[in-house]
């Protein structure tokens, strides 16, 4: 399940963890103009863990996901 929230100056989304078995924290994904961060509760440290990408970043792991193994470069398409 996910929910997707309009503020200000960003767009959230969080992914909640469902089902059976070992579940994790919600996964926070915060889209700004200029970089995406993806936020998660640790309960080793008791803080939250964030990692911050660049849109190109974003794009190239979303292109990413299903692709085969192997070493790509990824251009943008003026259309």
């Amino acid at each position: 399940m996910f929910t997707i929230e309009h503020e200000f100056d960003c767009t959230v989304v969080t992914l909640m963890d469902e089902g059976d078995g070992f579940l994790q924290e919600d996964v926070v994904i915060n889209g700004f103009e200029d970089c995406i961060t993806i936020q998660q509760f640790d309960p080793k440290t008791n803080g939250m863990q964030k990692v911050t990408m660049s849109i190109t970043q974003m794009k190239d792991l979303a292109a990413a996901i299903s692709l085969p193994e192997g070493i790509y470069s990824r251009t943008d398409r003026q259309d």
